[in-house]
């Protein structure tokens, strides 16, 4: 009898500590500048050898995890991007076979920390080290821009600066250590509908920077001064969508973070509870944080993680 090959990838979520957006440009996207922060909630992606009987189609998906509302969310068919990850290493190597795709959830799907994106890098790597084809980083990553804004970043993981629509990516000097608490929405956000509202609320919107002083205190280990620091250009839009976000931000901030915003294009909020101070002080703000989330009765799900950790990574 013979023992499928399976490979499996744990991928990291993101927050942006800063995403600034510029102008629309012609094919769609937008410039920006996103500072993308790798924090400790993982999705595991496992690839495994369909049966020998099954010759099409190259992929099929299932998905499980704690996720609540929010793994209904996940397709599971070819428009998935870990579906479309796996196409992309069967064309570039001109290897591949079938396989089953088993997604395990515990990052948010349509919550802006790059869920979907993740699993397709998560994707990328299995199916590469699966069917040997030895793809290059150089090339990996050319397929994760081809894929999705995000999805290279799920490879590269730890702290970097994203230029163009995202893709380009450049490490950041990030030596601190931070604890992050994240507000799970009870509903999603559609991307493209919180940069349509973006395009109307910001019609004049200025070429994107990056923030010397989020650059600074990434470098200092200043977590107060991250903390002053965050900031999203697309937060606005993502509130004028959904205003319940003000009242989750608003309770988080009060109970002593150290800085709150949306992450990404929402709706999950992040709220940085500290960095580098005594354990028993940082512990007790983040139970303080935790549970005045828990108390506005706007959150699925409240959860912390730590920053920054690696990219994808088999295990």
């Amino acid at each position: 009898m013979t023992v499928n090959t399976t490979v499996t990838v744990r991928v990291p979520a993101k927050v942006n500590l800063q995403l600034a957006v510029g102008p629309g440009r012609e094919d769609g996207f937008h410039d920006l500048v996103n500072v993308f922060h790798a924090v400790s909630l993982f999705d595991e992606v496992t690839v495994k050898e369909a049966s020998p009987r099954r010759s099409a189609p190259l992929t099929t998906l299932t998905a499980e995890g704690e996720m609540g509302s929010h793994l209904a969310r996940v397709p599971l068919d070819e428009s998935n991007l870990a579906a479309k990850a796996a196409l992309a290493v069967a064309e570039a190597s001109g290897l591949g076979a079938p396989v089953d795709i088993h997604l395990d959830k515990r990052i948010p799907v349509a919550g802006g920390m790059a869920g979907g994106s993740a699993d397709a890098a998560a994707a990328l790597v299995a199916c590469d080290r699966l069917w040997g084809a030895g793809l290059s980083r150089e090339r990996l990553l050319e397929a994760a821009a081809d894929l999705g804004s995000d999805v290279a970043f799920g490879l590269v993981g730890a702290t970097a600066l994203g230029t163009g629509r995202g893709e380009i990516l450049e490490p950041m000097s990030s030596p601190g250590r931070y604890r992050w608490v994240f507000a799970l929405s009870k509903r999603g956000l559609s991307t493209a509908d919180v940069f349509r509202e973006y395009d109307r609320l910001r019609p004049d919107a200025p070429a994107p920077r990056l923030d010397p002083e989020l650059e600074k205190a990434l470098a200092t280990r200043d977590a107060e001064a991250l903390g002053r620091a965050l900031s999203n250009d697309l937060q606005p839009a993502a509130l004028s969508l959904l205003p319940e976000l003000e009242r989750t931000l608003a309770a988080g901030s009060a109970a002593g973070a150290l800085g709150a915003l949306v992450s990404g294009s929402g709706p999950t909020c992040a709220f940085l509870v500290g960095g580098g101070e005594d354990p028993l002080v940082l512990a007790e703000r983040e139970a303080e944080v935790v549970a005045a989330l828990n108390g506005t009765g706007l959150c699925e799900r409240v959860v912390a993680a730590d920053g920054d950790v690696p990219g994808a990574m088999v295990v």
